[in-house]
């Protein structure tokens, strides 16, 4: 079985994030999403609307997707490479060549970004309408 992976926050879940992956899914056979956890958001300085349980189970819901796990620290990545037995580690091209140290373990995909859509974009929209 060709297993795949991802992380992120997933916070204000939009279609950018389902093309993601869905795109993902289509590496592999298995699609397992690495969530970040709301203390884990706290170390990185952001900020979710929606706390870990509600954000997993948006995530859950999605067709997929076959497995969320929390993402605590960035220092995990290889851990979950190795221990899951990834094939294909999946970021956004924003992440380009961040991840890079993974190809000793899998191979690693940098998908381009949903035009015109990110949950950053969405907050400054709701907030320049108040």
């Amino acid at each position: 079985m060709k297993r795949v992976i991802t992380y992120g926050t997933f916070d204000l879940l939009h279609y950018g994030h389902i093309l993601l992956l869905q795109r993902a899914k289509e590496l592999g056979d298995h699609l397992t999403v690495a969530l970040s956890t709301d203390e884990f958001n706290e170390v990185k300085d952001k900020a979710a609307y929606f706390p870990y349980e509600k954000r997993k189970m948006m995530l859950e819901a999605i067709k997929y997707v076959d497995e969320v796990i929390p993402e605590s620290c960035w220092e995990q990545k290889k851990t979950d490479v190795i221990q899951l037995d990834i094939s294909v580690f999946v970021m956004g091209d924003d992440w380009a060549g961040k991840f890079d140290e993974l190809q000793g373990y899998c191979q690693v995909v940098y998908l381009p970004r949903t035009p015109d859509i990110s949950t950053t974009s969405i907050k400054s929209e709701l907030q320049s309408s108040l």
